[in-house]
């Protein structure tokens, strides 16, 4: 009877596991149950059962890799609204490392940005509660919380020695995929900055292209990535074609057959064949490091700023029977040159670190812009 019970708490389905004769896996399975039985009867405080349950299996995702993750029925229903394009919350794309959440990107323009978050940091303090142990949507159900309300972040930033601290005030995130403008002494370079890969970020970005082409005066193209935490693959695959005329963008490969995939571009150069500089920086991840690597794997544009996050595989939303979900890695991607990106990122061909403590993306003080600009004027 114990055995039924802790199987079907597990949801564990012995087909999957070849490491382990069904023995060796029926005797973990005892030891789990029997852990359970010791911490009821035993532990000093009373337990939320089920809520422990939830935790071992997310203990057991969050093993895999720190992208893959479980979500109880309120936090895969919160989850669904972050690809709709507004949220409450301070706009930052987190993750786990080592079991620390580790800011991938601050959302332009959000309270998070504009507090000072910068990708990279740490957060080791959610208002007065330590961060360590818990998991990342326990982590984003703390940073949430009513419009116009406070909260304090304490962070962890390289090269600093002391914790910093930043209160920030909660409001509606509206995320805005694409912006641009031209730019350029004589107003002949066409800057686009895509903040994120959503729905429907290949229709905006071709809208702006197709409009800045029927300038004459137009000589080339910055394509800003930076901060930008990545989103669909079908987006990047889509925005990358833009400016290839054909070859290999990116492949996934997976367990699975269907998970193994190349993806290649069409003919047609949306932009004729003009030369293009692409800004990314540390918070550059995912579906921004296909896009930034596929270009320079066919040297189609000049890559500068700074190294990329590193976050080079796929993740599957999976609903569950309890109306929760998982999110699962089901593939790995990899460049045209053959390479990964996992832990690794884009290098750039140019590297420019930001400088200055006034430092603000697309404004006089961002040197890796004005880097850029000088380089199309030289």
């Amino acid at each position: 009877m114990r055995k039924t019970i802790f199987l079907s708490i597990l949801f564990l389905n012995l087909s999957f596991v070849h490491s382990y004769s069904n023995n060796e896996l029926y005797n973990k399975i005892d030891l789990f149950g029997e852990v359970l039985e010791k911490i009821k009867k035993d532990y000093v405080d009373e337990v939320d059962q089920p809520e422990m349950i939830d935790s071992a299996i997310n203990g057991v995702l969050q093993s895999l890799d720190p992208y893959s993750a479980y979500m109880s029925p309120e936090n895969f229903n919160e989850m669904q609204t972050d690809t709709r394009g507004e949220f409450g919350g301070l706009g930052i794309e987190i993750g786990m490392e080592s079991g620390v959440v580790k800011v991938i990107s601050p959302i332009d323009d959000t309270p998070a940005a504009n507090a000072g978050i910068k990708a990279g940091d740490y957060i080791v303090k959610i208002g007065d509660e330590q961060v360590q142990g818990k998991s990342l949507m326990e982590a984003v159900k703390l940073m949430r919380g009513p419009v116009g309300t406070s909260i304090k972040l304490t962070v962890r930033r390289k090269n600093f020695k002391k914790p910093l601290e930043f209160i920030i005030i909660r409001k509606i995130i509206e995320v805005k995929s694409v912006n641009a403008e031209i730019l350029g002494k004589d107003k002949d370079l066409g800057y686009i900055r895509l903040k994120s890969f959503n729905e429907n970020s290949d229709n905006q970005f071709l809208d702006i292209i197709k409009k800045f082409e029927k300038n004459s005066k137009l000589k080339g193209y910055i394509l800003d990535l930076r901060n930008n935490p990545g989103g669909l693959l079908t987006q990047a695959i889509n925005i990358t074609d833009f400016f290839l005329n054909d070859g290999e963008i990116v492949s996934t490969k997976g367990r699975k057959v269907s998970e193994t995939r190349k993806f290649f571009a069409r003919k047609g150069d949306e932009i004729k064949g003009k030369p293009i500089i692409v800004l990314i920086n540390n918070g550059s991840a995912s579906a921004s490091e296909i896009f930034a690597g596929a270009l320079k794997d066919h040297k189609r544009a000049i890559i500068l700023g700074e190294n990329s996050y590193g976050k080079g595989s796929v993740q599957s939303i999976i609903p569950l029977r309890n109306g929760g979900g998982i999110r699962l890695t089901i593939s790995k991607y990899y460049l045209p040159s053959g390479n990964s990106i996992s832990e690794v990122g884009v290098t750039p061909d140019i590297v420019v670190e930001e400088t200055g403590q006034d430092f603000k993306i697309n404004t006089k003080n961002d040197n890796q812009l004005n880097y850029a600009l000088e380089l199309f004027n030289s």
